[in-house]
């Protein structure tokens, strides 16, 4: 069965700091585009990061500068760091591979960020 796993959210101060992760499994990772998405409660999920197989990256307007999306293939892991966080950042962040023809989600993972 094909998996992603996230892990590394949690409760974090306004400013501070977090790395997320997720490893895949059952999938050819080097091939799949890559990407992080929120959501808030009662919000839409919205793409946060993304990275292509061929490591391309983009990243919503509201986290540029502060975000950093990176994949280690050899791991079949994607990472995003998040720096300077903000309460607005506070959300669901899920994990995305897809290719042509395939797409798959993450469980998701909690982060609070406090004012």
């Amino acid at each position: 069965q094909v998996q992603l796993v996230e892990s590394g959210g949690g409760l974090v101060q306004a400013g501070g700091s977090l790395r997320l992760s997720c490893t895949a499994s059952r999938i050819i990772f080097s091939i799949n585009n890559m990407g992080w998405y929120r959501q808030a409660p009662g919000k839409q999920r919205e793409l946060v990061a993304a990275i292509t197989s061929g490591g391309s990256t983009n990243y919503a307007d509201s986290v540029k500068g502060r975000f950093t999306i990176s994949r280690d293939n050899a791991k079949n892991t994607v990472y995003l760091q998040m720096n300077s966080l903000k309460p607005e950042d506070t959300a669901v962040y899920y994990c995305n591979a897809n290719r042509v023809n395939s797409e798959v989600w993450g469980q998701g993972t909690l982060v609070t960020v406090s004012s």
